[in-house]
């Protein structure tokens, strides 16, 4: 049995852990089994719902807790146990969605086990996003602002699904805006998030760390978008794949093949193992 080096693994899920067909690659599985087995910990961090990914994990064998919605939901595999629930008021939830609307843009809203959207039902990217996420939205009449405003419902994060030529533009127009209260991210080329100000995925790797008692020095954080930026900053080893945006792999400790190439085996093999 190989001896452990990093105790704690901590990656994201979509075209990181999986590949371009959203499925993970074989010797990445194997990779994963056989670190576990030799008393290492891995842990999926996403910005994917609760009830996206507890399946998932499942699949992988995992056991222990999984973190959501970028580490703003962490809760147990096996039970579904929450172990953190953060989100947004309807009123904080509302501003952001007035801030969006004004740039013309459709909305997801997050709440809990529920997706809810006022994107027209045929549109392209909602189906392929429902179909990746295997979560079907709820529909929203009229403008989401004043479906917020009138749910009383607290929200873990609000996304824009966008035509990814139009993505950095938006990104940085919120970024202006909201910046100073909310924080602004991209997990995808099709996506644009707003969420609670200091919930970011760096925070799920703190707490993390510090419910299984390994050093922070001693986790691997390994991603593929500006969303896992805080991530891979504060873990021992910060990593990101070979089809990761330039900003993340820039900010990296170590850049490894791309997901589809088996890119999370090949950070198990070089740090997992003493």
């Amino acid at each position: 049995m190989k001896k452990i080096n990093y105790k704690l693994i901590i990656s994201d899920y979509d075209s990181t852990l999986t590949s371009g067909k959203n499925q993970i690659p074989k010797e990445v599985r194997k990779a994963i089994k056989e670190y576990v087995e030799c008393g290492g910990i891995f842990a999926i961090c996403t910005g994917r719902m609760l009830r996206s990914i507890i399946p998932q994990a499942k699949k992988l064998g995992l056991k222990g807790l999984v973190a959501a919605n970028q580490g703003i939901v962490i809760a147990d595999i096996e039970s579904g146990k929450l172990i953190k629930n953060g989100g947004m008021t309807s009123d904080e939830t509302a501003l952001v969605c007035r801030a969006i609307e004004k740039l013309n843009q459709h909305i997801n809203l997050y709440s809990g086990d529920d997706l809810y959207t006022d994107i027209p039902k045929n549109n392209k990217y909602l189906k392929q996003y429902e179909k990746i996420v295997q979560i079907k939205s709820i529909h929203i009449d009229g403008k989401a602002s004043d479906f917020v405003q009138k749910s009383n419902l607290t929200y873990q994060k609000v996304a824009i699904l966008i035509d990814p030529n139009a993505r950095q533009r938006v990104y940085e127009i919120l970024s202006n805006e909201l910046g100073d209260k909310f924080d602004v991210t991209c997990s995808a080329n099709v996506l644009v998030e707003v969420s609670p100000y200091g919930e970011t995925k760096g925070k799920a790797v703190e707490f993390l760390a510090k419910h299984y008692g390994v050093p922070i020095e001693k986790t691997i954080a390994v991603g593929d978008n500006l969303n896992d930026l805080t991530m891979i900053e504060v873990a021992g080893i910060g990593a990101c794949v070979g089809n990761g945006v330039e900003e993340l792999k820039r900010a990296a400790n170590y850049v490894s093949l791309p997901s589809c190439k088996g890119g999370i085996a090949q950070i198990i093999e070089r740090y997992g193992f003493a």
